[in-house]
């Protein structure tokens, strides 16, 4: 925007509407500058790729000032998605750290006019280095264009600043399109979800990806029963030292998983007041093929079916249906806090489907 055509109105404090107005302002335009990045872009961005692919080392983003600090964005979904990434400050480069640089590497350089002095004073050491230069700047003709070996153009940029200074629509341009780059190249490299754990153990995102393995409590620590036994004996007989779980997961004579009892189930023959129930076999009042997961599935999705069957223990089986753990919710609600939903509740309710793809078996038995 032109300094001098801007009345000092204009620059001074703003109605609530009027920050509004000027706030979507911004959001359009830096929209409109990501659509226009989207149709024009072509056969660059796969040789870019195909360059990134071809090396055997690692992608060395750099940028200076608000372009660098994009760069250092860009350079961590790399290195999270699975492509080798580390960044390098143009001016500490040029004292030293260019010895990070290998002729392995890729070099991905980020810069809206091209013409950054210390960028620039970068090219040609860079190319007697004979790394490969991906070049995200404005077009071909700048120093840094001209020096690349692909260029990525960000195209002809209005910066939705009010002042038309500072870096806006080219920094949001420069973050998609390396966002894109990374993406592309995750996908390309067949980057899993185990991959994407293992880079990404900790907080929440780390828990969501862990195995059900993790959290369950171990068979050891369960409470098992045989079906042919009474209520009263499974009651007696399946007591472990320890934090007592709220249910009894039952076998048949070959050790599967046949059924499952809880705590509900017991108040519920309790509210009776009949003690001769206690004597009737626990195979009459159990649900029979409980919902379970097998070992390897991903918390997420057993967190998920718990709070959307409102369960509290669902029983972890190997390959063969035999018991392996127990997920007990009491063990979970600090670290997997649950949707917006009725609290779980110690009976797996009525069947839906789940989800396509989770390693969840069996269904749910009538309430007794």
């Amino acid at each position: 925007m032109n300094m001098e055509g801007t009345s000092p109105a204009k620059l001074g404090p703003l109605s609530p509407l009027e920050q509004l107005r000027l706030a979507r302002q911004i959001i359009d335009e830096e929209s409109r500058a990501l659509a226009c990045l989207s149709s024009a872009l072509g056969g660059e961005f796969c040789k870019a790729v195909e360059i990134i692919r071809a090396q055997t080392g690692s992608v060395i983003v750099s940028g200076m000032g608000k372009a660098g600090l994009v760069g250092q964005k860009i350079t961590a979904t790399l290195a999270s998605t699975g492509t080798p990434a580390h960044f390098l400050h143009p001016a500490e480069a040029i004292h030293g750290d260019l010895g990070r640089i290998r002729p392995d590497d890729t070099v991905l350089m980020l810069s809206q006019s091209g013409e950054t002095e210390e960028v620039v004073r970068l090219m040609p050491i860079l190319a007697d280095m004979g790394v490969p230069i991906i070049a995200l700047t404005a077009g071909e003709r700048s120093t840094l264009g001209r020096g690349a070996t692909v260029v990525l153009p960000l195209g002809d940029l209005k910066e939705a600043c009010t002042l038309g200074l500072a870096p806006s629509t080219s920094t949001t341009v420069m973050l998609a399109l390396g966002d894109a780059l990374a993406l592309v190249l995750s996908r390309m490299e067949g980057f899993g979800p185990e991959n994407f754990a293992r880079f990404h153990p900790g907080g929440s995102l780390g828990r969501k990806l862990s195995l059900v393995e993790e959290h369950m409590r171990p068979v050891e620590q369960c409470r098992i029963a045989t079906t042919d036994l009474t209520i009263r004996e499974v009651l007696v007989g399946s007591r472990r030292a320890g934090r007592r779980t709220g249910a009894t997961m039952l076998v048949d004579t070959d050790g599967l998983l046949a059924g499952i009892f809880t705590d509900s189930d017991l108040a519920r023959l309790l509210e009776n007041r009949d003690e001769t129930l206690l004597d009737r076999p626990i195979s009459d009042v159990m649900t029979r093929e409980p919902l379970r997961v097998t070992a390897g599935t991903r918390m997420a999705g057993a967190v998920d079916l718990m709070a959307r069957r409102k369960i509290s223990e669902l029983p972890v089986v190997d390959d063969e249906n035999r018991p392996v753990g127990l997920i007990d919710i009491t063990d979970l609600i600090d670290h997997f806090p649950q949707p917006e939903t009725e609290s779980p509740v110690n009976k797996q309710s009525t069947p839906t489907e789940p989800p396509s793809g989770w390693n969840i078996i069996g269904r749910t038995g009538e309430e007794t």
